[in-house]
């Protein structure tokens, strides 16, 4: 009996894991006002049951065990550590994945009773409620740089052999853009599988696995869809949405294989699910690993994301993460944990535009994806603000602000906001019998504007063009406006610039690490979807939508690149040439802005907007191995237990062991002076570019820091050498305030190898 009892237990176990099905509910998440299919912690998850909670339970195994114990011995352990209490024929359905790579431990739904009875056997480490996540182009591979036969393209085979992972809502089945026409096989390194039918299943998709049961790997939400054709879509000419966007889509490494790990049922994704993905990605042999999911700030040792990732960064894998979509607010950034590539959103310079037109012939630029044919834009119309008197809900259009009030055939400005979708404020004014409607963002929100469908023909303006059209309907007897809708415009001025619903730092879980560390393309981006949004009947269905869910998979099809020319650089050396090559400046040759045309900091834009040419050849990299994470860890001022936790091994944080923020070997440096001491730091730079070469720093930093670097000269005489340099950072002068600027080293008119610093003044600043 008690074996039987063994082999149910063991394939309930197995098919959590390997078909990896998990018993949480499905649960709905409306769409983002302002951007993509963010994905953000909501909390616990929900079950039937009130006092039934999912919990990730941790427990303490010698290195590298779960790795090595046949599973049947694996799973018999974690299911030791379920209480007593709970019925044989009830623990199949409480234990909902047994882990094997990403953590020593399981996911199961307990009581908090239950809980109290697992952490009194021998081996608990500890336990906690699951986090719930949510989910944070046929121009931007050009806008990039990247062109079919010539540079990094060319040298990289589009990422030829390399293998993505997709955490994400799944795959469109049959996209053209995941077809594996001119794929070669995957690598033999591969161990994954495709769930999915054979004629779906390719060279391009070779992986596809689903973490809820009774489902499938196939994308009902689109998220997942157009994150993996964003990271490696192979080419599919034609794309378009709505007519608009037409060119070629692909990715940004078209030739890289794909493996699609469903881990969002819809738009939140349950933290035991991510787990399973990451442990399922890391024993099938990916290469990178690609998350448009987070979360708020957490404690790295309290979050799913940064325990996952971390395992897979010991392994060798890159990892790239959105910073979420919760700007322009500061300190709203996910994924603050150091050794993932933390990315925010840019602009590319692509308009879907929609000029306003007003009577005294002011144009004023807008954008609109539904660009009607048969709206008579040469005549001007009468144009009306029915918030000019003040009430809030008439300013939002909302639909009882046009009882008793002709609008037939006017042109209406609405205000964005007031929690109703602009698509629906356009339906009120149709209602309304409007022939058209202007819209102005919110102030919040600056220049940022998606480019949207809509019910009438409409422009969506930034908020300082709405309120020059509001100081002419205020100062004229009888406003008049129309809209000429210009279609596609390749070239735009002024990108990219920092998207307003890009988070921004600074780190509030780990204050002494820059974060951004990147910025790519994330606003209006085109990419693969599942279904139709624009009536076309074709199989080549594409969508454009916004956030840095977008921005995240440029960066990992960039890695994926980088990854094939260099095999050997370490995730974190990878991390550093995309960080140390950005660029501050935009196409017009002046510095990156953000939202409200003023300059960027570093908090909006972390490192700059990324160059993947040259990243492919950046001179010098700053290398972390991951055992520098674990020392960084304790410098944090984590337990023992809270860093072994994320280490999968016993870690005693003495204090020779641990290290201050400031001295983890990071691309960029970020410094707190709390009084007139100095602070010195060392940072050690890794030789990937010419044998014989020498390096000379340059510091550009306001004068309210004084900023000494030694040597400053490096001279290298070989490939791979290390050498170590040492920053001093001090007050200039007795003030307040947090000050900008980097340091470079330079090699001839070749490199450039550029380290953000941000210096926080703070504190009794005492007398000078």
């Amino acid at each position: 009996m008690a074996s039987l009892i063994l082999l149910t237990l063991t394939v309930t176990c197995m098919f959590s894991l390997y078909p990896s099905i998990a018993l949480d509910p499905k649960i709905s998440l409306p769409r983002s006002e302002n951007e993509d299919l963010e994905l953000h912690s909501s909390g616990m998850s929900v079950t039937n049951n009130t006092h039934l909670q999912n919990y990730i339970v941790h427990v303490d195994l010698p290195y590298g065990k779960a790795d090595s114990l046949p599973f049947q011995e694996l799973e018999s352990l974690y299911y030791s550590f379920l209480p007593s209490t709970i019925a044989y024929a009830q623990r199949r359905t409480r234990m909902i994945h047994c882990y094997r790579h990403v953590l020593s431990g399981f996911a199961a739904r307990l009581t908090p009773e239950e809980v109290e009875s697992v952490a009194k056997k021998e081996g608990f480490v500890s336990a906690a409620p699951e986090n719930v996540y949510s989910l944070h182009s046929s121009r931007s591979p050009t806008f990039l740089g990247l062109q079919q036969n010539t540079g990094l393209w060319r040298d990289s085979n589009q990422g030829r052999g390399m293998i993505i992972g997709v955490l994400d809502t799944g795959i469109a089945l049959n996209h053209p853009s995941f077809s594996g026409n001119g794929v070669p096989p995957p690598p033999a390194r591969w161990r994954g599988r495709c769930d999915l039918p054979s004629t779906t299943c390719n060279n391009k998709l070779i992986g596809a696995r689903t973490f809820f049961a009774g489902d499938t790997p196939a994308d009902t939400n689109g998220h997942g869809s157009h994150v993996a054709g964003t990271a490696a879509g192979n080419f599919v000419s034609g794309a378009n949405v709505f007519g608009q966007a037409t060119g070629t889509a692909s990715g940004i490494a078209p030739l890289a294989h794909l493996a699609i790990y469903k881990v969002c049922p819809g738009r939140d994704c349950p933290g035991n699910a991510i787990l399973a993905g990451m442990d399922t990605a890391i024993g099938d042999g990916v290469d990178l690993i690609s998350l448009s999911i987070g979360a708020g700030s957490t404690p790295f040792y309290n979050s799913e994301l940064a325990i996952g990732t971390f395992s897979a960064i010991q392994r060798g894998i890159f990892v790239s993460c959105a910073a979420g979509n919760s700007g322009p607010t500061g300190a709203s950034l996910s994924n603050e944990y150091p050794w993932a590539l933390t990315v925010g959103a840019s602009t590319i310079d692509r308009n879907i535009r929609a000029t306003a037109v007003l009577g005294n012939w002011v144009e004023l630029n807008g954008e609109s994806l539904s660009q009607p044919n048969n709206f008579p834009s040469t005549t001007l119309l009468p144009l009306v603000y029915l918030g000019r008197t003040g009430n809030q809900q008439a300013a939002w259009c909302f639909a009882n602000a046009f009882n008793n009030v002709n609008v037939r055939g006017m042109v209406v400005l609405c205000d964005d906001g007031g929690n109703i979708g602009r698509v629906a404020k356009g339906q009120n004014v149709r209602n309304a019998g409007g022939a058209a409607m202007i819209l102005v963002n919110e102030e919040i929100n600056g220049d940022s504007i998606p480019a949207e469908p809509h019910v009438l023909s409409t422009t969506l303006v930034s908020y300082r063009d709405g309120t020059t059209i509001k100081t002419y309907i205020n100062t004229t007897p009888f406003p008049l406006a129309t809209i000429l809708f210009r279609g596609t415009v390749i070239g735009v001025n002024g990108a990219p610039e920092v998207a307003s619903f890009s988070s921004r730092g600074p780190n509030q879980a780990s204050p002494g690490i820059l974060k951004p560390d990147i910025i790519g393309p994330g606003r209006n981006i085109l990419a693969a979807w599942p279904f139709s949004v624009d009536g076309t009947t074709t199989r080549a269905t594409f969508n454009i939508i916004s956030g840095t869910s977008m921005a995240c998979p440029h960066l990992s099809g960039t890695a994926a690149l980088l990854k094939t020319m260099h095999p050997s650089w370490s995730p974190a050396a990878i991390k550093s040439a995309i960080m140390t090559t950005s660029t501050l400046f935009n196409n017009d040759g002046n510095p990156i802005t953000n939202q409200n045309k003023q300059l960027a900091n570093y908090y909006e834009l972390g490192a700059g907007h990324v160059i993947p040419s040259s990243a492919n050849d950046p001179g010098l990299v700053y290398d972390i191995q991951p055992d520098d994470y674990i020392r960084y860890l304790c410098g944090l001022g984590y337990t023992n237990q809270q860093v072994s936790t994320i280490a999968r091994r016993s870690i005693l944080c003495s204090p020779g062991f641990a290290i201050p923020e400031a001295q983890l070997n990071y691309p960029s440096f970020t410094i707190r002076l709390m009084s007139n001491f100095s602070q010195s730091f060392t940072r050690t730079v890794t030789n990937v570019g010419d044998a014989i070469s020498s390096y000379t720093v340059t510091v550009i930093i306001p004068p309210q820091v004084n900023v000494v670097v030694t040597p400053n000269r490096l001279n290298f005489t070989g490939v791979n050498q290390q050498l170590t340099y040492t920053v001093t950072f001090s007050r200039a002068v007795a003030t307040t305030g947090i000050f900008q600027g980097y340091l470079t080293w330079a090699s001839s008119f070749r490199y450039a190898v550029r380290s953000q610093m941000s210096v926080t003044l703070a504190g009794d600043v005492g007398r000078f």
